[in-house]
């Protein structure tokens, strides 16, 4: 016990504070921080989808419905399009930096192969993912995206998404190949390539 608390608690009577560390702008019906901060469920609490301070929050919310997959006002194919293109032209560095041509002058040709025949692979899986009997899965409305593309998640829907995709797969790729091939990179590409050579 510190010399602060002994008086008080030895006290019979309450406690009473200097009038100017009292705050008399805060009622009882006021939200505090532990009600901002609650964990509730979205909206049936069985199905186990809670709305937190991450999953709802202001910025969560707004960089997720921002997406290509869930903004609004997008076409199937042009989400594909989008989607694409953001993965043709973020897997083409990998592949031309640390393939196994990176040391010779194929290194941004072989790059290009690698990352189209990628584009192909997933594309292949989108493809399957519409494939069996049924329609994709329509996605419910949650804490984070309350309006899912409903256009979306039908067959010719899924298959617009997946034409686009491949489209902006391999535009992705070839605008990627057309930036390292043609700035120049001579002096950055042989100091990247060599980070993985061994010896």
């Amino acid at each position: 016990m510190t010399e602060f608390q002994d008086p008080f608690l030895k006290s019979s009577e309450p406690v009473k504070f200097n009038k100017k560390y009292v705050d008399d702008s805060v009622r009882p019906g006021d939200i505090g921080i532990v009600d901002q901060w609650a964990v509730n469920p979205a909206s049936d609490p069985c199905a186990g989808n809670l709305e937190t301070p991450v999953n709802s929050g202001y910025f969560t919310k707004a960089f997720i419905n921002n997406l290509p997959f869930y903004r609004t006002g997008l076409s199937p194919n042009f989400r594909g399009l989008e989607v694409g293109a953001a993965f043709g032209y973020l897997l083409y560095g990998p592949y031309a930096m640390t393939g196994p041509f990176r040391n010779t002058e194929f290194a941004l040709t072989a790059g290009l192969l690698a990352t189209i025949g990628a584009v192909h692979i997933l594309t292949a899986l989108l493809v399957l993912y519409n494939a069996p009997g049924k329609a994709p899965n329509v996605q419910p409305a949650d804490a984070t995206v309350q309006s899912p593309p409903s256009d979306l998640f039908t067959r010719t829907g899924w298959a617009d998404f997946t034409s686009g995709f491949w489209l902006g797969g391999c535009g992705g790729a070839v605008f990627a190949w057309l930036l390292c091939g043609t700035l120049h990179l001579d002096t950055i590409m042989p100091i990247v390539k060599g980070v993985w050579a061994a010896g």
